[in-house]
């Protein structure tokens, strides 16, 4: 297992090489001048020509290019035209806002989704699976944006249930930053009523985000359940006597989680590229937002910053889920061989 994650690793630079040079080209195609936009509109050309002397936008493309991919081998991801500072500082102050959201959106697909495919595999062809189907269906064809913004209607307008967005509440006071992730830090500081608040501003973009991959994960549990149900070894478990409640969990829910475990991870990684429409309806300030903003001000190495580590939190869960095959299911070798 250790030469299957070290070839995986070596092969994660790799691709991160050649996703930072798309990436790279990608955003020195579009039409603009970085350093117009950040001098503003009244500024004269001397202005522009100055700042873009100090941020190296003045030198060719290749030129750029050399220098960034230089300092990336060295840990930098360069200086961010819009908020003037290094992006990786930027990155550690953003990034935890998203993966608290995702991972919240992740639990919601896991604990719902699955239960779900997993009744309506069981009830296939019966009332309770065509509801199942339909509500799936409409999951899946909701844009996130548009099920954000119905769900701020409803749920702050109408009904002032819940908050319109943001992590804490205007009165509430941010805790200390130990970790980033505020229901930590808000246990670590003791204050359960700002906990409280960050669980509460959580539930409408986690629920907006988790929408589509529920469905989609139901949806895959489901088709994986009917297949395992007409199994050998489940009619084998159910002659020799087992009751229905233990062959559904030592027999069918396992087996099914292995088909469903790729299309998990996927999702994951659909949930983190999912983040930049929820966090702009729901201004949640997190990397999805912070990239909207460096788009809107062509900002090259916050975006190429965003995209790297997207890049690599993507391949690393795909490598989580190579590595849980082995564990749903011993058949299966890192190796790509199937065990008999």
């Amino acid at each position: 297992m250790i030469g299957f994650i070290v070839k995986r690793l070596i092969l994660m630079v790799v691709v991160l090489v050649g996703i930072g040079a798309m990436t790279f080209a990608l955003t020195h195609i579009v039409p603009g001048n970085p350093a117009r936009l950040m001098a503003g509109q009244h500024a004269t050309e001397e202005q522009v020509r100055a700042l873009a002397e100090r941020y190296g936008l003045d030198k060719p493309v290749l030129a750029q290019f050399w220098i960034y991919m230089t300092g990336l081998l060295h840990g930098d991801l360069g200086m961010s035209l819009t908020y003037r500072r290094p992006v990786l500082d930027d990155l550690r102050q953003f990034l935890p806002a998203s993966i608290e959201l995702t991972l919240a959106a992740v639990l919601l697909v896991v604990f719902i989704g699955l239960p779900v495919g997993l009744i309506a595999g069981v009830r296939r062809g019966k009332p309770l699976d065509h509801i199942l189907r339909f509500l799936t269906v409409g999951g899946v064809s909701m844009p996130i944006f548009w099920l954000g913004i119905i769900l701020q209607i409803f749920f702050y307008k109408q009904l002032q249930l819940l908050p319109i967005g943001g992590r804490l509440g205007i009165a509430d006071i941010e805790p200390n930053q130990v970790t980033g992730f505020y229901l930590i830090d808000t246990l670590l500081d003791g204050d359960f009523d700002a906990f409280k608040s960050v669980l509460v501003h959580l539930i409408l973009p986690a629920s907006t985000l988790a929408v589509g991959s529920i469905a989609v994960i139901s949806r895959m549990m489901r088709a994986s359940v009917i297949e395992v149900l007409d199994a050998d070894y489940v009619r084998t478990a159910r002659a020799k006597g087992l009751s229905g409640g233990r062959v559904l969990r030592r027999h069918v829910f396992r087996n099914a989680l292995v088909p469903t475990t790729t299309v998990l991870g996927l999702q994951i990684g659909a949930l983190l590229a999912g983040n930049v429409l929820a966090e702009v309806v729901f201004n949640w300030p997190g990397i999805g937002l912070y990239a909207v903003n460096a788009i809107k001000n062509l900002d090259y190495p916050a975006i190429m910053g965003v995209t790297l580590i997207v890049s690599v939190i993507y391949v690393f869960i795909n490598l989580l889920v190579d590595i849980a095959y082995v564990i749903l299911d011993p058949r299966i070798s890192l190796s790509g061989a199937t065990q008999r």
